[in-house]
């Protein structure tokens, strides 16, 4: 299980030439909350931001992103219906119960890299009580509703 905030900043590499390829930027999210695949800055001068499709990623290690080759990377033309921090993007939209509990505003997101699948969500009630009490971290089963102004997710008890 893995965050994004672990995951932005790293580099992806090919495992055939061993050449870095990019970094992690952004994760695409699709409407029914899972992870479909990881957005990637490309190049150094002229960047140009890139997808590769969860599925096509052979590895996920703490210090880098293994990919077979370079054939994975497609052009971003149009991601998944939401970004985490980008296009329609996640962080900052209200987190509530199907109850209409109040959990606060979303912070990272928790993900089993395997399959996709967001598991938990960390969420934030400002400043002065995340020093105090911590960052909250809701887990689920079920896929969340994402709506303009929030998202709703079932706790798991």
């Amino acid at each position: 299980m893995r965050t994004f905030s672990l995951l932005k900043g790293l580099p992806v590499y090919t495992l055939q030439t061993g050449s870095r390829i990019g970094q992690i930027c952004d994760i695409s999210i699709s409407s029914n909350g899972m992870v479909k695949g990881l957005i990637v800055k490309k190049g150094t001068f002229l960047k140009r931001n890139c997808f590769i499709d969860i599925q096509n990623v052979a590895s996920f290690g703490w210090d880098g992103i293994m990919v077979e080759d370079e054939t994975v990377l497609k052009p971003l033309k149009k991601p998944e219906p939401y970004t985490f921090e980008s296009r329609q993007r996640l962080t900052g939209k209200m987190l509530m119960t199907s109850q209409g509990e109040r959990l606060g505003i979303l912070e990272d997101v928790y993900f089993k890299e395997e399959l996709g699948t967001i598991v938990g969500y960390e969420c934030s009630d400002g400043f002065f009580s995340d020093i105090t009490e911590g960052k909250r971290v809701v887990k689920t089963d079920e896929p969340p509703a994402i709506g303009k102004d929030a998202i709703i997710v079932n706790v798991k008890e």
